[in-house]
């Protein structure tokens, strides 16, 4: 698995010593509250972490839009490739509209988090150095330098499962550990684009189907990251503003999710002609059953806090231990898919630093 570096960067927060800072007479309560100095260090580092998150978000959606989605002023790189875009929309006629107001939305996330750092003297989060990797050299794309790369992805498809389980929840742990199964296990055990790399893949018609598929349960694997990872870290944060940004976002994360689950649901039962990646029929043997049938969206009920107390539908996981989930293992876990393959270790140390500092905050109340 690839490695996150340590580096000693408390002191680097903020920019420069915080001197005491002196309302003047009248001042509004929110004027106080959001004075220098008043936001813990700890709600800082999570924001921060948030924003470069939302920046690597940012980077991949555009990707998506660029090929698949609607180019606009509010979206406006890249030209649309009709191929991969058909093979999107085989999935829902909508799909368009959908990439394109995702990418919209991560994009306006990562700018307000780092404005909100910068209005409390906080430094914001610029990874544009990082900028190094060749995206899609497909027609449509804008082919400049990305942050993230969709062209070898290995992704972790358990989420299907984890969230049709009525008793299993990874927050409580099990002996033996219970290991969720994969809905495409094809998708775990190698690297596949999810996008067009070149308009070499635009044909046979399975090949830019079965990269349309890929795409799909990355949409829905990505933002149910999100889904966890804001609850999560908002169970750290001490400052009620704060508290109410990551409260605010984090349920639009889980609104794409439900979104991208739905739409990949509508996946195209294949073999990839090129490579053997097979997208099975999941209503059905081997597979079959509540756990996998297509048309469910919504959290299955689980076990939650405890064994003794009846089932509940919920987000998870949700652990108050960084060890289990948290900042650390968000990144981890996204280098693991391939999101990162090509960055260097200048890249993986800046992450693993923001990721670390989220990771050591604590709630003060």
């Amino acid at each position: 698995m690839t490695q996150f570096y340590h580096l000693d960067r408390r002191s680097l927060l903020r920019t420069g010593a915080i001197a005491s800072t002196a309302l003047v007479a009248g001042a509004t309560v929110a004027e106080e509250a959001l004075a220098l100095g008043s936001i813990p260090d700890g709600d800082i580092a999570i924001l921060r972490f948030l924003a470069a998150a939302e920046i690597l978000e940012t980077d991949l959606w555009e990707q998506y839009n660029e090929l698949g989605g609607i180019q606009d002023s509010e979206e406006s790189s890249g030209s649309g490739n009709g191929a991969f875009t058909g093979g999107l929309k085989f999935l829902d006629g909508d799909m368009d509209q959908y990439v394109h107001d995702n990418t919209e939305d991560e994009r306006s996330h990562a700018a307000f988090i780092n404005a909100f750092l910068v209005s409390v003297g906080a430094r914001p989060v610029n990874l544009e150095k990082f900028r190094t990797l060749d995206g899609s050299k497909a027609d449509g794309s804008s082919k400049k330098k990305r942050l993230t790369n969709l062209m070898k992805l290995t992704i972790d498809t358990s989420y299907w499962t984890r969230y049709r389980s009525r008793a299993h929840n990874p927050d409580l742990p099990e002996s033996p550990p219970f290991v969720f199964p994969q809905a495409i296990p094809g998708l775990k055990s190698g690297q596949f684009p999810a996008i067009p790399r070149d308009n070499g893949d635009l044909s046979p018609s399975d090949h830019i189907q079965a990269i349309a598929n890929t795409a799909a349960f990355h949409f829905a694997s990505i933002e149910q990251g999100g889904t966890s990872l804001y609850p999560t870290l908002a169970m750290r944060v001490t400052h009620p503003v704060v508290l109410r940004i990551l409260l605010s976002i984090g349920p639009t994360e889980t609104m794409h999710f439900q979104t991208w689950q739905d739409k990949a649901g509508n996946f195209k039962r294949l073999k990839d002609p090129t490579n053997g990646l097979e997208f099975p029929e999941l209503n059905s043997p081997p597979f079959g059953g509540e756990d996998f049938q297509t048309n469910l969206i919504m959290p299955e009920p689980c076990p939650f806090l405890d064994r003794k107390f009846p089932v509940c539908s919920i987000i998870r996981p949700v652990s108050t231990d960084p060890r289990i989930f948290g900042a650390m293992a968000a990144a981890k876990g996204l280098a693991a898919s391939g999101l990162f393959i090509g960055q260097s270790k200048a890249f993986f140390k800046a992450v693993g630093d923001l990721a670390e500092d989220a990771d050591e905050a604590t709630r003060r109340c």
